[in-house]
């Protein structure tokens, strides 16, 4: 697919993902959404870590509301179905770490986009906007399922039926993303940290993200469970081997990713 409201650059391991359409605040368009969900799954088989980010002022403003018609003549149901599910899911389901950078403003759907990331690094001057609400809707893409298991149900609540900003800091501070960071230090902070996963035991990470999604299904005895089969497997991987050697010799570990 040649990408017209996105960027994919590809660079020792990582892939970032930029979304391009600044004069709208990177509004999410039906082109956008597909361009998204094709470089993501490209990404996750030819990167070892993903970044998502924003070009300009914003990470992503949502949903354009003036794409595909009047309020009358949306569908909204197939749109989530056929066209946000398959994004999401992609960045959600990425093999690979995911990072969302978020450099400024992520509203509506853009919050979820962001937030279907494994982690999350934002500039202290960006926010956060469940702003669903504020036009007669409620959260989609993703957002009533991540919301309550990130920052609790009344946290939860509380942002969506009131659609307030919720700042970097306060996001950092409710458990919401990873770490918020000052802005001159921001995209040198995110560039490192995707490195370091770039540079580190892949399948293990794969595993990471498999066990931890998989926890909410299970009670402590299957998550018990899981954990033996996983790491029983990891244990056999040429990584698990290079990181006990480093670890003896004093060395840095040369992870292969496998």
């Amino acid at each position: 697919m040649i990408y017209q409201t996105i960027t994919l650059d590809i660079t020792d391991g990582v892939a970032i993902l930029t979304l391009n359409l600044p004069d709208t605040m990177n509004a999410l368009t039906q082109q956008m959404r597909a361009e998204i969900t094709d470089a993501m799954i490209h990404a996750g088989q030819n990167a070892r870590v993903v970044v998502l980010t924003g070009q300009g002022r914003a990470f992503c403003s949502g949903q354009d509301l003036g794409d595909g018609g009047s309020a009358a003549s949306m569908d909204l149901e197939r749109g989530l179905r056929d066209e946000y599910m398959p994004m999401i899911r992609a960045v959600r389901e990425c093999p690979v770490p995911t990072i969302c950078a978020v450099n400024g403003a992520a509203a509506g759907a853009g919050a979820n986009l962001a937030l279907a990331a494994d982690v999350v690094i934002a500039a202290e001057s960006a926010y956060f906007m469940q702003a669903f609400a504020r036009i007669g809707l409620m959260p989609d893409a993703g957002g009533t399922y991540v919301l309550p298991r990130a920052m609790g149900t009344a946290k939860a609540m509380g942002a969506a039926l009131f659609a307030d900003k919720i700042t970097a800091r306060q996001a950092d501070d409710w458990g919401m993303i990873w770490e918020a960071v000052e802005d001159d230090a921001f995209d040198a902070h995110w560039r490192d940290r995707a490195a370091q996963l770039a540079d580190g035991p892949t399948e293990a990470y794969r595993r990471i993200k498999q066990a931890l999604r998989q926890s909410w299904d299970n009670d402590w005895q299957g998550q018990m469970e899981n954990e033996a089969r996983l790491q029983g497997r990891l244990g056999k991987s040429r990584d698990f081997q290079e990181g006990v050697v480093a670890f003896l010799e004093k060395r840095p570990a040369k992870y292969e990713g496998r």
